[in-house]
């Protein structure tokens, strides 16, 4: 019995859970919509507990790790995945959500995803952040670049991003106090995989028929992300594992370069282009779940 109540409330198992609810249930995905960015700022800012303060110094040992994680989450990923969609997306709201992938927040799971696999965890935050501060300064202006502005404002965006990125890093800091911060590392896990799993609910719900009517259109969107994902992580793996021998920062950097945060790209898709365009951001935490299942069974975590 425990052991089945341990499976049912592992994070791997949560995050199936919502696509199969989704899928089933994703009539009652209308009723979650409003509250949206409220959740994605409730997780981000248990998630960013993970970042802690004196990770940052010194700040001489912060800039290039910072650049290198910016580099690689926000531009080489950008130019990877938007070049693909153009090759194999010809819907414009669709193209609208891979622009929002492309050009969203890191994934936080970088961070614990960096002890598991055996990384350079002090490397992966300065990584994290780096690109972090890439996306509250670009992404409000390359979105409405690549989209022509297409019914959005930057500074409409820089406004969500201020409500689920700055305000939960400010208040981030403050659950590390230590009068709360024990409890904060008791729960922060589950916190964060249901809040996770809520936002891909809504996702999946709110354009459930595209699941089972729209074939063709899933097998394109399945292209982009594998390519941006596997092809891209396997090829960095072991094109660039032979010229680095820190193979803990090879693989923090391999994680620099896929992930990105599903929840975030979710809800800016939602607010900024409607159901359509999360259509990608839905699939995206699928793809993202099992380019990790993949890294850890290699790694044999």
């Amino acid at each position: 019995m425990k052991s089945i109540l341990s499976l049912l409330s592992h994070r791997n198992t949560i995050l199936i859970m919502a696509v199969v609810f989704g899928l089933w249930l994703g009539d009652y995905a209308h009723f979650l919509k409003l509250f949206t960015t409220y959740i994605l700022a409730l997780v981000m800012t248990f998630s960013m507990t993970n970042i802690r303060t004196q990770s940052l110094y010194p700040v001489s040992k912060l800039l290039f790790p910072m650049l290198k994680g910016a580099l690689f989450n926000y531009f080489i990923y950008a130019v990877i995945m938007i070049g693909a969609a153009h090759l194999f997306i010809s819907d414009k709201e669709l193209f609208y959500g891979f622009v929002i992938i492309a050009t969203t927040a890191p994934g936080v799971a970088i961070i614990p995803f960096s002890s598991i696999l055996k990384g350079d965890i002090e490397y992966a935050v300065k990584g994290v952040l780096g690109a972090f501060i890439c996306t509250i300064v670009l992404t409000p202006f390359l979105v409405g670049y690549l989209t022509g502005n297409d019914g959005i404002s930057s500074s409409q965006l820089f406004i969500l991003m201020v409500k689920t990125i700055i305000v939960p890093l400010i208040l981030s800091r403050l659950l590390l106090h230590r009068s709360v911060k024990s409890m904060v590392n008791k729960t922060r896990g589950k916190i964060v995989d249901i809040g996770f799993a809520t936002l891909i609910f809504i996702a999946i719900g709110v354009n459930r028929s595209v699941f089972f009517d729209q074939t063709e259109m899933l097998i394109g969107i399945a292209v982009v992300l594998f390519i941006s994902h596997f092809v891209v992580g396997v090829i960095h793996e072991k094109l660039i594992g032979h010229f680095i021998s820190n193979k803990a920062k090879l693989t923090s950097d391999n994680l620099h370069l896929t992930i990105k945060s599903s929840g975030f790209a979710v809800v800016t898709a939602l607010q900024l282009f409607g159901q359509k365009a999360a259509i990608p951001t839905a699939v995206l935490p699928i793809f993202v779940l099992f380019y990790l299942l993949y890294l850890s069974f290699r790694k044999g975590s």
